[in-house]
């Protein structure tokens, strides 16, 4: 390639690099913000987490005693000569009620209603951001919360707390606000972003690294060896990213008796991001293989030989094994494009192109299938010293093939 072509091709590859780091949040925001199935996942994984239940569980206690006379109730239930320790008892009676939610909150009954109150949240604020209604919601008015006051008065219930003193807990107990009013605008025209750009950016970053291919006349492989080390750099950023915006998160949204749990909502809330990083890395790791395994080394070429054979004269073999292979990745799924009909059609193609470039490269390299080309050097050297078979050898050796003559 000339020196400006050279130049484009990795302009390109640059550019489509730093677009399939966008592309990687806005899909991670619309896998895992937007969709109620990934939300319902996280918030199970959430609660399952011991340091997130105990967060949780004195959270729970704290609002039950900020809005619950608990002194008064223990008095109502004490005998009259005891009412005076009511105050001592419901100070001491603090811990073991937020280790006894804690151990409430490990059972599958009391999980799911934290998983239910989530994903209404999350509904909410989804229908919001949407500009519909549901939930009794109204766009552009109101606060977006997660309520968690039906999981508080479960749990004063199970706590032994009589049904008077329940329902003397406020409606608005255990409501954390989302997302304000006055925040909704923004976030709508976010939304709808985030909904356009997580497909048109990744169809971008595509046509922008097999346009660099391209261009790239008379040295593709090379340039498409590079594209694979352009995805792994991509998925290590993305990796790198998200274990210094969660440090950042952490020490701004939690203090430091609750950033054990901090930090495993996290890990769990951007979960997502960390599979489209190693998805990344994992890809671009297959395509530098891939260019090396078609490449002028000595030990590619002997790899090409050893099966050449398979691919030249038994191609439906070659197929069958490849195509076993695929499907086993199918059934497995480990990354996201392996569990989507558009992600399973997409490497399909490409690994069937794949295919065919590395059986016209063996058919031009190898004619005689591979086979014949090792028997012909492996009686090379006892002909040195037998004059007509060692001359016929290295006529058969040296004579060019049909496809060199095409």
């Amino acid at each position: 390639m000339s020196g400006r072509r050279r130049t484009l091709v990795w302009a390109l590859i640059v550019l489509a690099s730093l677009i399939a780091i966008t592309s990687a949040l806005t899909t991670w925001v619309h896998r895992q913000m937007l969709d109620e199935q990934s939300w319902r996942n996280a918030s199970a994984r959430l609660i399952e987490d011991s340091e997130v239940r105990s967060a949780v569980s004195v959270y729970v206690v704290d609002q039950l005693y900020d809005n619950v006379d608990v002194a008064a109730a223990l008095s109502e239930r004490l005998p009259t000569d005891l009412k005076g320790l009511s105050d001592p008892a419901a100070a001491a009676l603090r811990q073991p009620a937020t280790d006894a939610v804690a151990r409430l909150l490990e059972g599958p009954r009391v999980q799911q209603l934290f998983i239910d109150a989530s994903s209404e949240a999350q509904q909410k604020l989804v229908n919001v951001l949407e500009d519909k209604t549901g939930h009794g919601i109204t766009t552009g008015n109101g606060d977006v919360t997660l309520d968690l006051n039906q999981l508080a008065r479960e749990l004063a219930a199970d706590l032994g707390f009589s049904q008077t003193v329940i329902d003397r807990i406020p409606p608005d107990t255990g409501k954390l606000t989302v997302m304000r009013s006055d925040q909704l605008a923004a976030a709508q025209s976010a939304v709808q972003g985030v909904r356009v750009l997580s497909t048109a950016l990744l169809v971008l970053v595509l046509v922008l690294y097999a346009l660099a291919v391209y261009l790239a006349r008379g040295e593709r492989r090379p340039t498409l060896r590079n594209v694979g080390w352009a995805l792994m750099a991509v998925g290590l950023v993305l990796l790198v990213a998200r274990r210094l915006a969660g440090r950042y998160v952490i020490d701004a949204l939690t203090n430091p008796s609750s950033e054990s749990a901090g930090h495993d909502a996290w890990l769990i809330g951007s979960s997502i991001l960390a599979q489209i990083g190693w998805a990344a890395f994992i890809y671009g790791a297959v395509v530098v293989v891939g260019s090396v395994f078609a490449g002028p080394t000595k030990p590619a070429t002997s790899v090409r030989r050893s099966v050449a054979p398979v691919l030249n004269e038994q191609p439906g073999i070659a197929w069958a094994i490849a195509g076993g292979v695929f499907l086993l990745l199918v059934l497995w799924g480990p990354t996201h494009a392996l569990r989507v009909v558009w992600g399973i059609v997409l490497l399909g193609a490409l690994l069937a192109a794949g295919i065919v470039a590395v059986r016209h490269q063996t058919l031009r390299e190898f004619p005689g299938g591979g086979a014949a080309q090792s028997e012909i050097r492996q009686a090379a050297p006892s002909a040195h010293g037998e004059g007509g078979n060692g001359q016929s050898i290295a006529a058969a050796t040296t004579a060019p093939s049909p496809s060199t003559e095409e």
